[in-house]
């Protein structure tokens, strides 16, 4: 297993790129759009946009060919691929690995900005296994994970119980010795 690592970085040191004409703005997390490159690494060389186009608006963005690409629709309703497949609301369309690139718009009669996130990746093509929290390759490495927290929970209930001991046997001390401070 990887050891974790945390970035921090903070919502205004995301890059945003625009269009010369402000019809399309991104937000890039991770990979590159529009000019902009991301400031957060990343093991796994991966693209993670968040994309607002204004009504008529259109980007293509380019895609690895060994990526696999999906598009989550935030807010509003566009037209995903070649094909000009219908994305609304809270729905994913997956992009055909077939090409470099792929198409998202807002047509022209759109009521309201189309609001999406654009994610791809190498795709790991290795098993899921999942429990909890924890998500890992096979179920050995769950139990290592669940051994893992228990072991540590463990001790933290021993610190604790020493700590509640500590507390109990200064408050008997105190007890015991509170005459013979008051004299």
């Amino acid at each position: 297993m990887i050891a974790p690592r945390y970035q921090e970085i903070p919502s205004a040191q995301i890059p945003v790129a625009q269009t010369k004409d402000g019809s399309v703005t991104v937000r890039v997390i991770a990979g590159k759009a529009l000019g902009a490159k991301a400031v957060i690494e990343t093991r796994t060389p991966i693209i993670y946009l968040h994309f607002t186009l204004q009504a008529g608006a259109s980007s293509v963005q380019s895609v690895p060919k060994k990526y696999n690409a999906f598009t989550y629709v935030l807010d509003g309703s566009g037209l995903f691929g070649t094909e000009q497949e219908r994305g609304e609301d809270e729905q994913m369309v997956i992009f055909a690995p077939d090409g470099e690139k792929v198409a998202i718009a807002n047509p022209a009669d759109a009521t309201q900005p189309l609001d999406l996130l654009l994610i791809a990746g190498v795709p790991l093509n290795r098993p899921v296994v999942r429990y909890g929290p924890f998500v890992m390759n096979t179920e050995a490495e769950i139990l290592q994970a669940i051994g893992g927290i228990s072991r540590v929970t463990f001790q933290m209930d021993n610190v604790q119980m020493n700590h509640a001991q500590l507390m109990r046997s200064i408050e008997l001390i105190r007890m015991q010795m509170s005459p013979l401070l008051n004299d």
